[in-house]
Protein backbone atom coordinates (compact mmCIF):
# COMPACT_ATOMS: atom_id res chain seq x y z
CA UNK A 1 0.00 0.00 0.00
CA UNK A 2 1.42 3.15 -1.03
CA UNK A 3 0.71 6.04 1.00
CA UNK A 4 1.57 9.44 0.28
CA UNK A 5 0.52 12.46 2.81
CA UNK A 6 1.08 15.99 1.82
CA UNK A 7 0.00 19.15 3.63
CA UNK A 8 -1.43 22.49 2.69
CA UNK A 9 -0.31 25.77 5.29
CA UNK A 10 1.39 23.07 7.72
CA UNK A 11 4.07 20.74 8.42
CA UNK A 12 3.14 16.66 8.91
CA UNK A 13 4.27 15.55 11.68
CA UNK A 14 5.73 12.29 13.28
CA UNK A 15 2.56 12.20 15.09
CA UNK A 16 0.01 12.97 11.93
CA UNK A 17 1.94 10.24 10.18
CA UNK A 18 1.56 7.55 13.14
CA UNK A 19 -2.40 8.24 13.59
CA UNK A 20 -2.90 8.25 9.70
CA UNK A 21 -1.25 4.87 9.99
CA UNK A 22 -2.66 3.53 12.76
CA UNK A 23 -6.24 4.44 11.27
CA UNK A 24 -5.56 2.99 7.86
CA UNK A 25 -4.13 -0.43 9.44
CA UNK A 26 -7.70 -0.72 10.42
CA UNK A 27 -9.12 -0.13 7.22
CA UNK A 28 -6.41 -2.78 5.70
CA UNK A 29 -7.98 -5.22 8.24
CA UNK A 30 -11.11 -4.98 6.48
CA UNK A 31 -9.97 -4.91 2.81
CA UNK A 32 -6.71 -5.89 1.87
CA UNK A 33 -6.43 -4.41 -1.95
CA UNK A 34 -5.42 -0.98 -1.43
CA UNK A 35 -3.23 -0.03 -3.72
CA UNK A 36 -2.88 4.08 -2.71
CA UNK A 37 -3.91 6.14 -0.54
CA UNK A 38 -3.62 9.69 -1.08
CA UNK A 39 -4.08 12.59 1.50
CA UNK A 40 -4.16 15.65 1.95
CA UNK A 41 -3.99 17.66 5.12
CA UNK A 42 -4.92 21.23 4.70
CA UNK A 43 -5.35 24.29 7.22
CA UNK A 44 -7.50 27.26 6.86
CA UNK A 45 -7.57 29.72 9.64
CA UNK A 46 -9.20 27.69 12.21
CA UNK A 47 -10.65 24.97 10.15
CA UNK A 48 -8.67 21.79 9.22
CA UNK A 49 -9.91 19.98 6.31
CA UNK A 50 -8.50 16.09 5.54
CA UNK A 51 -9.01 14.76 2.74
CA UNK A 52 -8.31 11.09 1.84
CA UNK A 53 -8.81 9.37 -1.73
CA UNK A 54 -8.61 5.26 -1.74
CA UNK A 55 -7.68 3.51 -4.96
CA UNK A 56 -8.10 0.12 -5.17
CA UNK A 57 -8.33 -2.55 -7.50
CA UNK A 58 -11.38 -0.75 -10.05
CA UNK A 59 -12.39 1.14 -6.90
CA UNK A 60 -12.12 4.88 -5.90
CA UNK A 61 -13.61 5.97 -2.58
CA UNK A 62 -12.92 9.58 -1.39
CA UNK A 63 -13.95 11.06 1.95
CA UNK A 64 -13.25 14.94 3.36
CA UNK A 65 -14.13 16.10 6.83
CA UNK A 66 -13.40 19.59 8.07
CA UNK A 67 -13.19 19.68 12.48
CA UNK A 68 -11.25 22.86 14.68
CA UNK A 69 -8.64 19.64 15.17
CA UNK A 70 -6.68 17.84 12.68
CA UNK A 71 -6.72 15.06 14.41
CA UNK A 72 -10.52 15.01 14.89
CA UNK A 73 -11.00 16.07 10.85
CA UNK A 74 -8.70 12.82 10.36
CA UNK A 75 -10.55 10.48 12.61
CA UNK A 76 -13.67 11.26 10.74
CA UNK A 77 -12.35 10.75 7.30
CA UNK A 78 -11.29 7.43 8.11
CA UNK A 79 -14.45 6.42 9.99
CA UNK A 80 -16.09 7.50 6.50
CA UNK A 81 -13.34 5.42 4.46
CA UNK A 82 -14.22 2.45 6.81
CA UNK A 83 -17.73 2.60 6.36
CA UNK A 84 -17.43 2.83 2.91
CA UNK A 85 -15.10 -0.39 2.64
CA UNK A 86 -17.25 -2.17 5.01
CA UNK A 87 -20.18 -1.76 3.04
CA UNK A 88 -18.51 -2.64 -0.17
CA UNK A 89 -17.18 -5.51 1.17
CA UNK A 90 -20.23 -6.86 2.12
CA UNK A 91 -21.89 -6.69 -0.99
CA UNK A 92 -19.34 -8.67 -2.48
CA UNK A 93 -18.99 -11.19 0.10
CA UNK A 94 -22.79 -11.89 -0.01
CA UNK A 95 -21.97 -14.22 -3.03
CA UNK A 96 -25.62 -14.53 -4.14
CA UNK A 97 -27.74 -13.18 -7.49
CA UNK A 98 -29.28 -10.24 -7.08
CA UNK A 99 -33.61 -10.54 -6.81
CA UNK A 100 -35.60 -8.78 -8.78
CA UNK A 101 -36.38 -6.63 -6.60
CA UNK A 102 -32.84 -5.33 -5.87
CA UNK A 103 -32.26 -5.21 -9.76
CA UNK A 104 -35.11 -2.56 -9.21
CA UNK A 105 -33.85 -0.36 -6.80
CA UNK A 106 -32.06 1.38 -9.90
CA UNK A 107 -34.60 3.60 -11.57
CA UNK A 108 -33.85 3.64 -15.26
CA UNK A 109 -34.73 6.63 -17.39
CA UNK A 110 -34.07 7.94 -20.79
CA UNK A 111 -33.38 11.77 -21.33
CA UNK A 112 -34.38 13.04 -24.82
CA UNK A 113 -33.73 16.44 -26.12
CA UNK A 114 -35.39 17.20 -29.30
CA UNK A 115 -34.69 20.49 -31.39
CA UNK A 116 -36.86 21.06 -33.89
CA UNK A 117 -35.55 23.59 -36.83
CA UNK A 118 -38.99 25.55 -37.66
CA UNK A 119 -39.07 26.67 -33.74
CA UNK A 120 -36.33 29.01 -34.56
CA UNK A 121 -36.39 31.74 -36.84
CA UNK A 122 -34.44 32.40 -39.75
CA UNK A 123 -33.47 35.78 -38.86
CA UNK A 124 -32.56 35.68 -35.24
CA UNK A 125 -28.86 34.54 -35.54
CA UNK A 126 -27.94 32.47 -31.97
CA UNK A 127 -24.31 32.67 -30.91
CA UNK A 128 -23.35 31.00 -27.88
CA UNK A 129 -19.99 31.26 -25.42
CA UNK A 130 -18.97 28.70 -23.33
CA UNK A 131 -15.91 28.25 -21.26
CA UNK A 132 -14.76 25.06 -19.87
CA UNK A 133 -13.97 25.51 -16.06
CA UNK A 134 -12.17 22.30 -15.69
CA UNK A 135 -11.36 19.04 -18.08
CA UNK A 136 -11.03 15.74 -16.61
CA UNK A 137 -9.89 12.91 -18.35
CA UNK A 138 -10.82 9.22 -16.68
CA UNK A 139 -10.40 5.85 -17.81
CA UNK A 140 -13.79 4.39 -19.21
CA UNK A 141 -14.87 1.61 -17.07
CA UNK A 142 -16.84 -1.41 -18.71
CA UNK A 143 -19.88 -1.81 -15.67
CA UNK A 144 -23.60 -3.32 -15.60
CA UNK A 145 -25.67 0.15 -13.82
CA UNK A 146 -25.65 -1.42 -10.60
CA UNK A 147 -22.32 -1.46 -10.41
CA UNK A 148 -22.11 2.09 -11.83
CA UNK A 149 -24.87 3.30 -9.13
CA UNK A 150 -22.65 1.57 -6.36
CA UNK A 151 -19.46 3.38 -7.78
CA UNK A 152 -21.58 6.21 -7.52
CA UNK A 153 -22.54 5.78 -4.22
CA UNK A 154 -19.23 5.40 -2.85
CA UNK A 155 -17.34 8.20 -5.12
CA UNK A 156 -20.05 11.19 -3.56
CA UNK A 157 -19.98 12.64 -6.99
CA UNK A 158 -23.01 14.04 -9.02
CA UNK A 159 -22.88 11.19 -11.59
CA UNK A 160 -20.65 8.87 -13.40
CA UNK A 161 -19.17 8.24 -17.02
CA UNK A 162 -19.19 4.23 -17.85
CA UNK A 163 -19.51 2.06 -20.35
CA UNK A 164 -22.69 -0.20 -20.09
CA UNK A 165 -21.73 -3.97 -19.97
CA UNK A 166 -24.42 -5.18 -21.78
CA UNK A 167 -24.86 -2.35 -24.17
CA UNK A 168 -21.20 -1.77 -24.59
CA UNK A 169 -22.58 1.72 -25.01
CA UNK A 170 -21.70 4.75 -23.15
CA UNK A 171 -24.00 5.48 -20.17
CA UNK A 172 -24.34 8.11 -17.61
CA UNK A 173 -25.49 7.39 -14.10
CA UNK A 174 -26.63 10.32 -12.30
CA UNK A 175 -28.25 10.98 -8.43
CA UNK A 176 -32.00 12.53 -9.17
CA UNK A 177 -33.32 15.09 -6.55
CA UNK A 178 -35.86 12.42 -5.15
CA UNK A 179 -32.97 10.52 -3.77
CA UNK A 180 -32.86 8.07 -7.14
CA UNK A 181 -30.63 6.89 -9.92
CA UNK A 182 -30.90 8.35 -13.33
CA UNK A 183 -29.72 6.67 -16.42
CA UNK A 184 -28.59 8.38 -19.80
CA UNK A 185 -28.40 6.43 -22.60
CA UNK A 186 -27.57 6.99 -25.98
CA UNK A 187 -30.22 7.05 -28.46
CA UNK A 188 -29.39 6.33 -32.30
Amino acid sequence: MNITISGRHMDITDGIRDHVDAGLQKIKQHFDRVIDVNIVLTVEKRRHLAEINLHANGLQINAKETADDMYASIDSALQKIDRQVTKYKGRIQRHQPRTVKEAQEVEHQIIELEFNDDDASSDVEITSNYKVIQRTKAPLKSLSVQEAAFQLELLDDAFIVFSNADTQQVNVVYWRSNGTYGLIEPQF
